[in-house]
C-alpha cells in the first residue's frame, strides 16, 4: 500500500496581494467531520484572514466544505481558534497593532496527524509592486526560455 499523502490546501492569492514579513506555525481547533473534510482537500484560504481577539488568535472566512458522510452540520466559515504559544500571540498582537499589516493564513497542511496553519504577518501590496512582480516573474520566463534554447 503507498503511503498516503494528505493535501497542502494554499492560498496563493496571499504571496500575490501581501509583502509577507514573518511567518508562524499554529495549531488549528477543527470539529468534527472537518479534519476529514481537509485531508480531501476540500478547503478554501482564499478570502480567509485571521485577528487577536480577547488575546486569542481566530481565524476568520476559511471555507471547508461539509464532509459528505457526517451526520451534522457545521457552519462552513465558521470563526476557528489557532493554537499558539502566549509569547508568539503578544508578538502577532504588538505586529498587527500597526497601520495596514494584518495577519494572512498562507497554507494548512498535516504534521504529524495534526491540522497546522502557515499565519503570515503581511503588509497589502500596491497596485505598482503586483504589475513590477509579474514584470519580474514574465522576465524570468524569458530568460530560462532562452537559456533553454541554447541548451538544446
Amino acid at each position: 500500500m503507498p503511503p498516503r499523502t494528505t493535501p497542502t490546501i494554499q492560498n496563493r492569492r496571499a504571496r500575490h496581494d501581501y509583502h509577507v514579513l514573518d511567518v508562524y506555525e499554529a495549531g488549528l481547533v477543527l470539529k468534527g467531520a472537518e479534519v476529514k473534510s481537509i485531508r480531501e482537500g476540500k478547503a478554501n484560504l482564499q478570502d480567509s484572514y485571521a485577528r487577536v481577539i480577547d488575546g486569542e488568535i481566530w481565524l476568520m472566512g476559511m471555507h471547508i466544505a461539509p464532509y459528505a458522510y457526517s451526520r451534522w452540520e457545521l457552519d462552513p466559515v465558521r470563526p476557528r481558534k489557532l493554537l499558539l504559544h502566549h509569547g508568539e500571540i503578544d508578538d502577532l498582537t504588538r505586529e498587527t497593532a500597526e497601520r495596514g499589516v494584518t495577519l494572512v493564513p498562507l497554507r494548512v497542511y498535516f504534521k504529524d496527524g495534526r491540522a497546522k496553519v502557515e499565519l503570515a504577518v503581511a503588509r497589502g501590496k500596491r497596485n505598482y509592486d503586483k504589475r513590477q512582480a509579474l514584470a519580474e516573474r514574465d522576465a524570468r520566463r524569458e530568460t530560462e526560455r532562452a537559456l533553454k534554447g541554447l541548451r538544446d
